[in-house]
Parts: structure tokens; sequence; C-alpha cells
């Protein structure tokens, strides 16, 4: 039996889901996360960004990527994501373990 995704690839579904947990990320972070390479998380990327579910911004040299707070149903969005999200303990398992905050200056590593 075929897995189905509900936003056309596995890939765009898992990349939503981890936005979802992560409020924000970049594409370094999210391939790390979902253990797939850059250039395909890139590809996803930039389907979902022509599709409106997900927005990019630049801060410094960094881009930052989020769901699209101005997509026509964000709040139905974030319920399903939230809910497909439930039984993905590996990939929640993947988000926890990231560092939430930056390393102190001066910290041994």
């Amino acid at each position: 039996m075929e897995v189905t995704s509900p936003f056309g690839s596995q890939t765009r579904t898992r990349v939503l889901l981890a936005l979802s947990l992560l409020e924000q990320s970049y594409a370094r972070e999210l391939a790390r996360v979902l253990e797939i390479s850059i250039s395909v998380l890139q590809k996803a990327i930039l389907g979902l960004e022509r599709d409106g579910l997900v927005a990019a911004r630049t801060v410094g040299r960094t881009r930052v990527i989020t769901l699209n707070p101005r997509f026509f149903a964000q709040r139905e969005l974030v319920a399903l994501l939230n809910r497909l999200a439930e039984p993905e303990a590996r990939l929640r398992a993947a988000v926890a373990k990231l560092r939430k905050r930056p390393r102190r200056s001066g910290k041994r590593l």
C-alpha cells in the first residue's frame, strides 16, 4: 500500500511538520532535523513558498523560514500539522534536541 501525503510529497509534509514544531528555522537546520540533503530540502521549500504555505525572510546572511502567517487557512493548517505531528516521535525528539538559544560568548565547548 502506498502512503500518500496531504501536501504533495512526504518531504513537503515533513518540512511543514518540522516548521510547525520549530516555529522558525533555516535550511541547514531543517535538513539536519529531517535527515535529508539540503538540495532536496530547498526544492521542497521553494514549492511550499510558491504555494504560499511558508514564508522566508533574510536575517543577516541567513534565510529564515516560517509557516506563512498570511496564509488564508493558517489556523486550520497549524491545527492539522499539530495533529499530524502526534505520531512523529522521532521528529519531535530531533526538534527537542536542538539548541534553543545561542552559546554564551567565551563559554568553553
